[in-house]
């Protein structure tokens, strides 16, 4: 095998692997179970940043939120405050369909979210357009939760364009 073949073989499957994708009903069995609904009602704080494709702190933040459940509605209501001072807000309303299953809308994601719960874990995939050096850009969001057998919550979420990891968000959400 020339040494250019074994190169680009071994490229490819890289690439490849790298294209792997977790599948949630593999957390089926894990523990604790998960419901975001029963986690998110009522008050929730969480502390997070944003890290750029280098690993790089581009900026924290905490989120103040409050929830609440009805009628198989979960609506979730974001205060973000930024160390830099600034502000936002975001309003999410998912819509459970089944133990599994759920369909959300936020105030700036033009598109309905599909969700899924399995286990410990939740995932949600969506586009969002962030401001960035006054560009509007949009990423896809692939966004995961983990619930923690000391009752935190973490969420890890990739920001991706055209297939690249750009940058990362974590957050850590605690409901004492």
């Amino acid at each position: 095998m020339s040494r250019l073949f074994r190169i680009g073989f071994f490229t490819l499957l890289f690439l490849l692997a790298g294209c792997a994708n977790v599948d949630i009903e593999d957390y089926a069995d894990s523990e604790p179970r998960l419901d975001i609904a029963e986690y998110f009602e009522g008050s929730t704080r969480a502390w997070g940043m944003v890290q750029d494709y280098s690993g790089e702190v581009q900026r924290r933040f905490t989120v103040e939120i409050q929830g609440s459940y009805e009628n198989d509605i979960l609506t979730l209501d974001e205060s973000f405050t930024f160390s830099d001072g600034e502000t936002d807000r975001r309003v999410w309303t998912f819509e459970r369909i089944n133990a599994n299953h759920w369909v959300g809308n936020a105030s700036d994601v033009d598109v309905q979210v599909d969700a899924r719960q399995y286990g410990h874990a939740f995932h949600m995939r969506y586009p969002l357009e962030i401001s960035i050096d006054g560009r509007m850009i949009t990423f896809t969001m692939d966004d995961w939760m983990y619930l923690q057998p000391d009752g935190r919550l973490i969420n890890r979420t990739a920001m991706r364009k055209f297939g690249f990891t750009l940058g990362e968000i974590t957050l850590v959400f605690d409901k004492s």
